[in-house]
């Protein structure tokens, strides 16, 4: 029997970076026919997106690779996902920090960053910011990549 491996990804808005790397996600391990093992999910750190859908240029990069984020609405992490989740990814050190509060700090070492997974640790930019969202979806894929090869 397979044991499922949940796996939560937080930005700080829950619109661009970490919905893209959660289908991101689901779109690897799909095609690795590896679904049945996996559970994931995104989240925010930040509450001024609750509710809102994945940022247009998001859908629309993830849309270009054939990946759907239809239906998902940015959430709050939630002290609680500390014990849902068996990795929390964060995308850059802001994202860390928050969580580790939201969280209660990190006692079983589940947190970590995206870019942790590949052989350039450190964070990835934010597109809302730097408009790049080219360079978002290279750091997500590698990142994603490097986290379905450990587990």
């Amino acid at each position: 029997m397979r044991i499922l491996k949940s796996i939560l990804f937080v930005c700080h808005g829950n619109i661009c970076r970490s919905p893209m790397a959660e289908f991101v996600m689901k779109d690897l391990v799909r095609k690795a026919g590896r679904e049945a093992e996996f559970h994931i999910e995104s989240a925010a750190t930040s509450s001024e997106e609750i509710g809102n859908a994945v940022y247009p240029p998001a859908r629309r990069k993830l849309a270009e690779h054939g990946i759907s984020s239809e239906g998902k609405r940015a959430r709050q992490l939630r002290a609680a996902d500390y014990d849902r989740f068996d990795l929390l990814v964060g995308m850059d050190e802001w994202n860390i920090r928050n969580m580790h509060r939201m969280c209660g700090g990190d006692p079983e070492g589940k947190i970590c960053k995206l870019l942790d997974f590949t052989s350039r640790p450190g964070d990835v930019a934010d597109p809302w910011y730097t408009d790049d969202f080219e360079a978002t979806w290279r750091d997500v894929l590698e990142g994603c990549r490097g986290i379905l090869e450990t587990m």
